[in-house]
């Protein structure tokens, strides 16, 4: 499966922007799928994922009350939702999707000014 993330741009803190993490060449609907994020010198940490079949969704505390990851599984498409964007929510954002194997979507750039 191959995955390709979009929506990234400049945002004014307290804004929002919606990411789209599109997969061709598998069926999204028996995949986990989930959010990261990483800036210059730091790993990559986890942002929001949603499960396959019953699509429950989990998220760091970090973005709880502000993010929503949600998936529409006939367009092969997972989202991200971000609202209330901070200055520090500014990172390359990646989508992953996992059955059993990793597959990296290309990321994202989110950029939050003050």
């Amino acid at each position: 499966v191959q995955l390709q993330a979009s929506g990234g741009g400049l945002v004014q803190a307290g804004g929002s922007l919606r990411l789209s993490c599109a997969a061709s060449g598998g069926t999204f609907r028996d995949y986990v799928v989930g959010w990261f994020r990483q800036t210059p010198g730091n790993e990559r940490e986890f942002v929001a994922a949603s499960r396959r079949y019953n699509s429950n969704t989990y998220s760091a505390d970090f973005v709880k009350g502000r993010f929503t990851v949600s998936r529409d599984d006939a367009r092969n498409t997972v989202y991200l939702q971000m609202n209330s964007l901070k200055p520090e929510d500014t990172a390359v954002y990646y989508c992953k999707g996992n059955r059993g194997t990793d597959y990296w979507g290309q990321g994202t750039l989110v950029t939050v000014s003050s």
